[in-house]
């Protein structure tokens, strides 16, 4: 009997532990399905928006995260005037309704266009919502929700000219001035693929903007010249001005290469053959001539890239007392070694020379934003003149001046040297509008600057009286 009790209690154990188990194969998979359709993480919506307006046709895009539950629908709606316009409203697929949403990113592929629209300019209010696959909110979901305003505005600024005429040559320059109608907007003027901002301030009326232009030496006479404006909304403007483009003269220039200049001058520059080997004397002038030639120019252009927003110099630009011209500005230079053509290049500036290491004038008023060696240039002093004007002084054997220093026309900057690739004591003297090099004759011309600069000044400030 006592056999049998046993074996009846064992049995009993038997199923109750199968009970268990077979409650917990149950159990322990419920529970995982709900922690994991029961996730409470928002869904992610990722846009940015680099503008507080919609313009005539503005594109936002971005996405949707839910790296959980998946993402089960989206929606965009522009509210106005008190009417919602629906701009997207998709839903997203699911794998099943234990696994959730088959869709981890997705798109917001915003396309604005206020007219197709049928809404008019003034505040409005974008709205984001998602939802994902979780089983939250009886099944609907975890939701996130995105609100920004926005000012929609689709009437391009407009431009009015106060200046008429405007003269320019290749390798010159010229001055524009003109009003735009919205504040802020990025203005300026475009002449062939090269622009050059407009800045205002210096007039008592803030819409007044100046912009000193440049004619590029290669640029032909069919180059079109307009003032263009880009508002906050992103619309666009373009006013075309009267103006007549002359042929430049500048004169071909042949530079011969001996071998004693090699041996004096190459040694300067850091220049190795493939594997650190040597190189001959012509191999290195070439990749000085050519390579370092383009990343000393490059280092100008970012210089001039900021600007002082008003004028400091006043009157014709000096030059170099009692000197010589070696070189003129744009000379087609071709370089000759042992009776061969091995380069060509442009001489953007003017050589001059007085007596050795003679003192440097500030051609003009104006603040050192440069100075220190720059490759084939040399010891190196720039000026930022304002509104994009520069000067810049290269092949100094001192410089007497520092970075920030306000200089006055005619304070010695430093004296002329042999630095950088040059062949004998001189100066060589640049100017430049933004990134632009120009002929300085014109600025050492008072004749040139009345007419073309400070008449056009004073008939705009007179207009304001």
């Amino acid at each position: 009997m006592i056999g049998f009790f046993e074996l009846k209690s064992d049995n009993k154990k038997s199923r109750v532990f199968l009970f268990v188990v077979f409650g917990l194969l149950l159990f322990l998979p419920s529970v995982w399905i709900l922690i994991h359709r029961m996730e409470g993480n928002n869904p992610e919506i990722l846009l940015e928006f680099p503008s507080p307006y919609i313009g005539l046709a503005t594109e936002y895009s971005g996405k949707v995260m839910d790296p959980g539950s998946g993402v089960r629908k989206v929606w965009v709606g522009l509210i106005k005037d008190g009417k919602e316009h629906i701009l997207q409203d998709e839903a997203f697929p699911s794998l099943s309704f234990f696994s959730g949403g088959a869709v981890k990113e997705a798109p917001i592929t915003l396309k604005i266009d206020p007219q197709k629209l049928n809404i008019g300019d003034g505040k409005a209010v974008l709205r984001i919502a998602a939802w994902d696959y979780s089983w939250r909110n009886w099944y609907n979901g975890n939701q996130a929700y995105l609100e920004k305003e926005f000012i929609i505005d689709t009437k391009p600024p407009e431009i009015d000219m106060l200046t008429k005429a405007h003269n320019i040559s290749q390798g010159g320059a010229g001055l524009v001035i003109y009003r735009i109608s919205e504040k802020d907007s990025q203005t300026g003027v475009t002449v062939g693929k090269n622009f050059f901002p407009g800045i205002s301030g210096y007039f008592r009326d803030d819409s007044i903007h100046m912009a000193f232009v440049a004619l590029d030496h290669l640029q032909d006479l069919n180059t079109q010249l307009f003032v263009k404006a880009t508002d906050r909304a992103g619309n666009i403007s373009q006013a075309g001005f009267t103006y007549y483009l002359k042929k430049g003269n500048f004169r071909n220039d042949k530079i011969d290469i001996p071998d004693r200049f090699l041996n004096w001058k190459m040694p300067e520059f850091a220049v190795t053959g493939p594997n650190g080997g040597p190189v001959s004397g012509i191999e290195k002038f070439l990749v000085v001539n050519q390579q370092l030639r383009r990343e000393n120019t490059e280092l100008f252009i970012r210089i001039s890239k900021k600007t002082t927003p008003e004028i400091l110099w006043e009157g014709a630009f000096l030059r170099l007392p009692q000197s010589a011209t070696r070189a003129k500005f744009a000379d087609r230079r071709s370089y000759h070694y042992k009776d061969k053509v091995v380069d060509h290049q442009y001489h953007m500036g003017i050589d001059l020379a007085a007596t050795a290491h003679s003192p440097i004038p500030a051609a003009n008023n104006g603040r050192v934003v440069f100075t220190g060696d720059n490759g084939i240039y040399g010891k190196t002093v720039i000026l930022d003149h304002g509104f994009g004007l520069f000067s810049l002084y290269s092949h100094l054997s001192r410089i007497n001046v520092q970075m920030n220093d306000m200089m006055k026309k005619g304070d010695i900057l430093g004296l002329s040297g042999t630095t950088g690739m040059a062949g004998g004591d001189h100066l060589h003297y640049g100017m430049m509008i933004h990134n632009t090099f120009v002929n300085p004759l014109e600025w050492w011309d008072d004749v040139w600057i009345n007419h073309n600069v400070t008449s056009k000044i004073n008939d705009v400030r007179d207009g304001e009286k």
